[in-house]
């Protein structure tokens, strides 16, 4: 194995990506839609439109970005009918053994999600993967923004305390943002299909696209060595 296959690095998102939470997604945001008298959508409908920031996706759903108070209704209906729906998920298919094989190999891993960081850390714990992580980031502070200024923070913290090179480092996300930070902060990024984004929405990125999450290890793997 090359040096630099060695030193590689992936960014793991959590929420689609790892956690496989698409049917607490859409009961969530239907309720959260609910609150406000707005109808019911499927979940082809919110992978084909949704967005980050969080607000510009009810833009394209509402056809205007809601108001401050209509904001602050959605964001905590769909955070308590979010936190009901989610107990009943998983895991996406094989990534215990994808973290372990990713780990036992040599290379590093974190997790960096907008996912509130209180409720994100015992959720790892849960799962008994902690172990697999050099850190576990997610939200500190109001949700709706951007992953991008997390992501050069997370990686920068990594940079200084393990040496992590972030031109080594390989995002891998379910939502056009993550490439987006990735970018930002210096790194690449591999998307997947199977959470929050349509194919066609995540191929107008720029970034590698893939269905399954064994494919995006070994994309990673690609990228890291070539870095």
């Amino acid at each position: 194995m090359g040096k630099q296959t060695a030193a590689a690095h992936i960014v793991w998102d959590w929420n689609g990506t790892l956690f496989h939470d698409n049917d607490a997604i859409i009961r969530a945001t239907n309720a959260a839609f609910a609150e406000l008298g707005l109808a019911p959508i499927t979940m082809e409908k919110y992978r084909a439109l949704y967005c980050v920031p969080v607000p510009k996706f009810y833009e394209r759903l509402m056809g205007r970005l809601p108001t401050a108070d209509e904001w602050l209704v959605m964001d905590e209906a769909f955070h308590r009918h979010y936190a009901q729906h989610a107990v009943a998920c998983g895991l996406a298919e094989g990534v215990e053994l994808l973290l372990a094989g990713w780990q036992d190999a040599g290379r590093s891993q974190s997790i960096l999600s907008m996912y509130e960081h209180e409720e994100l850390v015992p959720l790892v714990r849960r799962f008994g993967i902690t172990e697999r992580f050099l850190r576990v980031d997610g939200r500190i502070g109001p949700s709706g923004g951007s992953k991008a200024e997390h992501m050069v923070r997370h990686l920068g913290v990594l940079e200084g305390v393990a040496g992590v090179a972030p031109e080594r480092t390989v995002v891998i996300g379910d939502a056009a943002d993550d490439a987006v930070a990735a970018l930002g902060a210096g790194a690449r990024a591999v998307l997947y299909t199977g959470g929050s984004h349509s194919r066609a929405s995540l191929e107008g990125v720029g970034a590698p696209v893939v269905d399954t999450l064994a494919e995006a290890v070994r994309e990673a793997e690609r990228i890291a060595a070539a870095a």
